[in-house]
């Protein structure tokens, strides 16, 4: 029950609710793409929560305004995340007229934007629904840990529902820059951040919205902020480097798509590679990693390719992991965009790895047809002759340094590949991308947060390659002991550690998450049940009179 004298605060909530929703959805997002203010994260969501607390649990309030009111908060905040597809235009890789890549641009950044907002607003009445029950509405401080809950499922769902859901957006890399707070990925995962920053927010929301309850409410937001912290604290200042140390090397030629992928240019981008590798081999390097398909060339069809790293590798006496497509089969036109290994004795590695998540418009045309008959342009982005197949496997790499997991380029934003590769006895991950679709752009710096997530979550030292940047060394905390930022040529040589650590994360999987949607689950059924009960049981009665 709100205080007589807080009714004023209610009220102005309300009416200005629409631009309360909309611009703390732009706020919120800019903690998150911005994780040198990512301490405002904990506090950026509370306008827009007082609001949805206000009108969630209120039965005046339509389903479909709740709805409403989801998708003015969520599509601005969608749209900010993936702000970086106006760095695209004008898509000159794709061989498109400026008008028709405005289209595409615009599409993409507003479009996807909104289709995953379409999704992600359906917390709002879903919270309605269970608010609105008869136990939830007599427990309201409960309701910020509710809405906590269902945004942790809807990130779990971004991760596990195919191309439709992409989980780019995790409040977690928010804190990339204050890895302290990252630290319980390691037992639950970086859903339990999201779920902590959501509950923070909400409880502080419930606070002001309901001042008798401050001193629970403020005790709850203290004890997860701070015991979360404690425990990061304890944890970076515990764990300790463990294993054997090698020295790996993350290759940066600085070749974006419009050069590596052009024949004119392929053996100036090969020569590039092949003079950073000598360098970092003569400093002392154990383990080189080059980007995602360095060069458009296929392993399996172009005998001068495989040549060119097996020598390079002999020369070096190191072995390098290339990325590079492979054949799907014999007589295919299909690729596989896959990483191999060149062996210091001249030979390819008989293990290959082929990415799992090949990007949606970028590799592959999800929904082909529908979308070259509304928007033919945006089928043009993807560039290759067929689409590219998603790999089933998470392979390692045994070498002779190590056992070696690889992920490429999306696959490093699902926690499920990495959790394979740790799970199949990799002792290092290598993350090999091509980043140079979105230049410099904020976009490069959130994907490269997301290996900083793997490596928390794992366990494992991180060793990631980008074409354009950014390439790094992460240790298992998620520090970035050396980065070499966005369009700079050179590579990042670091001593890093195989390690068989495992991490209660590795053992119990997702189940904090899980456990998130069973609660979301009951507490949303319940009060369906108890309606669906009540109208039977009324009308069983004027029957029986």
């Amino acid at each position: 029950m709100i205080a007589p004298r807080f009714a004023p605060l209610r009220e102005f909530m309300m009416k200005w609710r629409w631009l309360i929703l909309s611009a703390g959805g732009i706020l919120f997002a800019l903690t998150v793409i911005f994780p040198r203010i990512g301490a405002l994260e904990w506090i950026a969501l509370v306008p827009a929560l007082m609001v949805f607390l206000g009108v969630a649990a209120d039965p005046t309030v339509k389903y479909r305004r709740l709805y409403g009111l989801g998708l003015v908060f969520f599509w601005p905040f969608y749209a900010v995340n993936f702000h970086w597809f106006f760095y695209m235009y004008p898509l000159d890789f794709a061989g498109m007229t400026r008008g028709a890549s405005a289209v595409v641009v615009l599409v993409a950044c507003l479009g996807l934007s909104l289709f995953q907002a379409l999704g992600a607003a359906l917390l709002i009445p879903l919270m309605g629904v269970a608010t609105r029950g008869k136990w939830l509405s007599r427990q309201p401080f409960l309701h910020p840990l509710l809405f906590a809950c269902l945004w942790t499922a809807l990130e779990w769902w971004q991760a596990h529902s195919g191309w439709s859901g992409v989980p780019w957006a995790r409040l977690a890399i928010g804190q990339a820059e204050v890895v302290v707070n990252l630290q319980s990925a390691a037992v639950f995962g970086s859903y339990f951040i999201t779920f902590l920053i959501v509950a923070v927010n909400g409880l502080l929301a419930f606070l002001l919205l309901n001042p008798s309850k401050r001193i629970l409410c403020a005790a709850l937001a203290g004890g997860l902020f701070l015991g979360n912290l404690g425990f990061g604290l304890i944890r970076m200042a515990t764990v300790q480097d463990e294993g054997t140390s090698v020295k790996v090397a993350a290759i940066q030629g600085n070749k974006g798509s419009l050069e590596n992928w052009s024949a004119g240019t392929m053996d100036e981008v090969m020569e590039v590679y092949g003079e950073l590798s000598r360098k970092a081999a003569a400093e002392g390097a154990d383990l080189i990693v080059w980007s995602e398909t360095y060069i458009p060339a296929n392993i399996d069809r172009e005998a001068w390719v495989r040549e060119y790293v097996t020598e390079l590798s002999r020369e070096c006496g190191v072995p390098i992991l290339c990325g590079l497509f492979t054949r799907v089969a014999e007589g295919s036109e299909a690729d596989y965009n896959s990483i191999v290994a060149a062996l210091p004795d001249g030979t390819i590695h008989n293990t290959v790895y082929h990415k799992r998540n090949p990007v949606p418009f970028g590799e592959f045309v999800p929904l082909r047809g529908l979308v070259m008959t509304l928007i033919p342009p945006l089928a043009e982005i993807n560039t290759l002759a067929a689409d590219i197949p998603a790999g089933e496997d998470s392979v390692v790499f045994d070498l002779e340094v190590g056992q070696v997991g690889s992920l490429i380029c999306f696959d490093s934003i699902y926690e499920r590949n990495a959790m394979d590769s740790i799970r199949n006895g990799a002792q290092i991950l290598a993350v090999s991308t091509n980043d140079s679709w979105f230049t410099d752009s904020r976009g490069v710096w959130m994907h490269h947060a997301q290996s900083q997530l793997r490596a928390i979550e794992t366990g494992r030292w991180v060793v990631r390659s980008a074409n354009t940047g950014v390439s790094s060394v992460i240790n298992d905390k998620g520090e970035v002991l050396d980065s070499l930022a966005p369009l700079k040529t050179g590579y990042v040589l670091e001593e890093a550690y195989l390690s068989d650590r495992v991490t209660v994360y590795s053992v119990i999987g997702n189940a904090f998450a899980h456990a998130c949607i069973a609660l979301c689950a009951a507490m949303i059924l319940l009060p369906v049940g108890e309606t669906v009960w009540a109208r039977s049981f009324g009308r069983r009665r004027e029957q029986d009179t």
